[in-house]
């Protein structure tokens, strides 16, 4: 059973990361629409924190399910879990706020959903990286 908890886990990080890579699009679709690209950034945050919710649901039950305890590894995955929520927050905030039908406001927040989205992409590759590592042996996280 723990490990269909760990491969369901590892299924939804890779769902997320394509989702990530696919969300850096919406800037460049909505690059006529200010209003759109506001409403579209709310859909991508909601659906964003639907699947890191299930992702860090999926780590929690393995954790517990599998006897695995609170190991460095497991406690790095939930600083970067509680990372990329806080981030993708105050990127949604910021995006919500902004008057984004002045043409100059428009484009720096375009700009930031595209930088923000790939330190996210960086966050999550850079886990998963560690994780494999881990697994084969190459590196010890505790």
């Amino acid at each position: 059973m723990i490990e269909e908890m760990i491969m369901a886990h590892s299924i939804l990080v890779k769902v997320f990361l394509g989702f990530l890579v696919g969300g850096i699009a919406i800037p460049f679709l909505t690059a006529n629409n200010p209003l759109g690209f506001r409403k579209a950034s709310f859909i991508y945050t909601m659906t964003f924190q639907a699947l890191a919710t299930m992702i860090a649901f999926t780590g929690v039950v393995a954790i517990f399910a599998g006897d695995l305890g609170w190991s460095f590894s497991t406690i790095l995955m939930v600083i970067v879990w509680a990372a990329l929520m806080y981030i993708e927050i105050k990127k949604y905030k910021l995006i919500k706020v902004a008057n984004v039908q002045k043409e100059s406001t428009f484009k720096l927040m375009r700009g930031a959903f595209v930088k923000i989205s790939i330190l996210q992409i960086l966050l999550v590759v850079i886990m998963v990286v560690l994780k494999v590592l881990e697994a084969k042996g190459m590196i010890s996280l505790g």
